[in-house]
């Protein structure tokens, strides 16, 4: 090993290390009126257009693709407590279930 890499190894860093929690919400909805995948898909566009392009979320759809009177996707939420993930989590929530127009049938929280 070099001298250089001993050096780094001994000096201990001047920034606390944080630890990343996970937080992943699962949302079942009841689909009406969706002729084909497309439109479907179409309905939830909101869902990545908004909650897609904040930093801390990353969202996907995540089962029943080819179903047309069901849709699932989940969110996954980082930050640096569970509190925190779980109120960002809540606050989402109420955002999706006023903005998407397909009722909320389960909703599923995993804290990782």
């Amino acid at each position: 090993m070099s001298e250089a890499m001993r050096r780094l190894l001994a000096e201990a860093p001047d920034h606390p290390v944080v630890t990343p929690h996970m937080g992943v919400m699962t949302l079942h909805f009841q689909v009406y009126g969706c002729e084909d995948i497309k439109a479907k898909r179409k309905a939830f566009t909101a869902l990545k257009a908004i909650w897609g392009k904040e930093p801390d979320l990353a969202i996907a759809e995540t089962g029943d693709f080819d179903a047309l009177d069901r849709a699932t996707w989940s969110i996954a939420a980082l930050g640096t407590s569970t509190q925190l993930i779980q109120q960002r989590l809540d606050q989402v929530e109420k955002a999706i279930e006023q903005r998407i127009d397909a009722p909320v049938l389960e909703v599923h929280r995993e804290m990782l």
